[in-house]
């Protein structure tokens, strides 16, 4: 498949340590969004947003309980109510984390002018003492009549890496780009 000017990569080589799967994960990732962000694909940050908030709601109930005006004996019902608070919030932090986040890397919205009514969810995973890089693309809304089947690529990173440690961008992207086709083409209606 050729490509044309708005999809090749960018010529500054990505270097990673080959012996650090977190270097080598966090390249590809960043990589794979590449793709994407060149595809048309618009990133929806709101998830992110609502962790912030909860975040910074969480890091403001802390400092209050800390910095309230009175001594211990006296703000003990106000110090259990913040302690309430901190773990509430926090629960639903990790229950938002593990739901909907899970292994994504991004989420879009529909491309501009796609008759498309939901996005794409990026995720990736590559297991500790494991070569096998596995990314995949499926719908941001799976229950929405337009999402079509996750697609799924999962290679060895030795395919994408020199033994110098940089990302060879040309065949990542060829690969990345024929997962996001995959993920594009029609499905097969069966009667």
């Amino acid at each position: 498949m050729a490509t044309d000017s708005s999809t090749k990569p960018k010529q500054n080589p990505k270097k990673a340590n080959l012996l650090d799967h977190h270097s080598l994960k966090h390249i590809l990732d960043e990589s794979a969004i590449e793709v994407v962000k060149a595809r048309g694909y618009v990133e929806d940050v709101r998830l992110s947003n609502v962790r912030l908030l909860m975040g910074t709601i969480i890091i403001i109930i802390a400092l209050v309980a800390q910095f309230y005006p009175k001594k211990f004996p006296d703000n003990r019902n106000f110090l259990i109510g913040c302690i309430i608070l901190y773990i509430v919030f926090n629960a639903l932090l990790q229950l938002i984390i593990y739901t909907k986040e899970k292994n994504a890397i991004m989420f879009t919205y529909p491309p501009p002018g796609s008759f498309n009514t939901t996005g794409l969810v990026l995720s990736s995973k590559l297991p500790r003492f494991s070569d096998m890089y596995t990314l995949t693309i499926e719908s941001a809304d799976p229950k929405s009549i337009s999402a079509n089947k996750p697609v799924e690529l999962t290679k060895s990173v030795t395919k994408w890496f020199t033994k110098d440690g940089v990302l060879v961008e040309g065949l990542f992207w060829k690969d990345v780009e024929g997962l996001i086709d995959e993920y594009n083409k029609e499905p097969k209606k069966s009667k």
